[in-house]
């Protein structure tokens, strides 16, 4: 499929707006929405209790997921949200008084409280100083403590659009027994991830960002090694093997992650997450990869040839994945100024962020470069 094929899909880029906010959320393609809209039509006429093939649906979604990631799907759960599967974590380990969390500083709050929370347990969360929204493997390496029990890191930062070195962080991880948590909404979608390669232990996901699905299911990945030193359950009945076996309740409990996925999946959440890696798979994922961190790395160098510097600029250029931002004191006035001319961004913490995605054009970049110049530069 080439990229004008994926274009047709996009019925936005047909309004006149620039929509290159993907690290808030996707816009759906339609390819999505006849995907759910054929399971809805179902749902009305013949699949009205159609079990069966909510699993499948599941199922296969499962499937695609750990081939993206490179992992095997029974070490997949789903769950509503990426901080479900954090809390799930913080609240499963076996912590001992004292035991610490190395947290980066900058990082999206929600993924941060989970932690934070276990000060009642008295476990210490710490932060690792940033240096314009950025914390390098090395940072992180020169934070660790004798305590440190558990590493958090965004596998792409969501105001810098900083790419972690999670194959150093991992490798560093796996050789002094410290958890490897990755936070991967910004990452998964826009640029490769091995989960094993990187010697990760635990990760979370959201399916609306650069995967381009439906708020509400994200999925999380655990090796069994930890799974298996969760002392408490969290448990529901899908959690437990032949769990059609209603009114026994003396069923042995799943050895894989779902048993972790305690109540009910959103099927409509799974048909759009496998439509949209469908779409995706369909103009290739190397290729996809390719498009945006060549998108990223035109913007990074047009917004320095108007004096607005990215954090990835120069120094970090490896580690450019699909956001481009740059911090202005003007940021608030800027915002204004380019949403009034129909450029969809995001206004972060006095960073004006770009995301565009794979379908994006290096046309719909210039078309904001042109508004900048004439609104902005003048």
């Amino acid at each position: 499929m080439t990229l004008e094929q994926v274009r047709s899909y996009f019925p936005h880029l047909n309004t006149g707006n620039i929509y290159l906010n993907h690290a808030a959320v996707s816009p759906l393609s339609s390819f999505v929405i006849d995907k759910i809209n054929n399971f809805l039509f179902g749902r009305s006429i013949t699949d009205i209790d159609n079990f069966s093939k909510v699993g499948e649906i599941i199922e296969g979604t499962k499937e695609r997921v750990a081939k993206l990631i490179k992992c095997d799907k029974d070490r997949l759960a789903f769950f509503d949200s990426t901080t479900t599967g954090l809390n799930l974590l913080a609240q499963g380990i076996n912590w001992q008084q004292g035991d610490k969390v190395l947290l980066t500083e900058t990082e999206f709050p929600s993924n941060i409280y989970p932690f934070l929370n276990l000060r009642s347990k008295g476990v210490e969360a710490y932060y690792v100083r940033n240096k314009n929204a950025i914390v390098t493997a090395d940072d992180i390496i020169n934070a660790v403590k004798p305590d440190t029990r558990l590493i958090y890191v965004n596998a792409v930062q969501f105001l810098s659009g900083y790419r972690a070195d999670l194959k150093r962080i991992g490798k560093y991880c796996r050789e002094n027994e410290i958890i490897f948590c990755v936070e991967a909404s910004q990452a998964v979608g826009a640029v490769q991830l091995n989960v094993h390669e990187s010697c990760i232990d635990f990760l979370t996901c959201g399916s609306e960002k650069w995967l381009m699905g439906l708020r509400g299911l994200s999925f999380m990945y655990l090796t069994q090694e930890l799974q298996n030193k969760f002392p408490e359950k969290f448990e529901g009945w899908s959690s437990f093997e032949d769990a059609l076996s209603l009114i026994d309740f003396d069923l042995g409990v799943k050895k894989s992650a779902e048993s972790l996925q305690s109540g009910t999946i959103s099927v409509i959440g799974a048909t759009a997450l496998s439509a949209a890696l469908d779409l995706m798979e369909t103009f290739g994922l190397r290729e996809a990869e390719n498009n945006i961190i060549s998108n990223s790395r035109y913007f990074i160098n047009a917004l320095a040839e108007r004096g607005f510097n990215s954090p990835l600029l120069y120094e970090y250029d490896k580690n450019i994945a699909g956001i481009v931002s740059f911090y202005s004191s003007r940021a608030k006035e800027i915002y204004n100024i380019l949403t009034g001319h129909n450029v969809s961004c995001s206004l972060r913490e006095g960073f004006i962020r770009f995301s565009p995605h794979f379908y994006n054009s290096k046309s719909d970049i210039d078309k904001v470069i042109e508004t900048i110049d004439k609104e902005l530069l003048q």
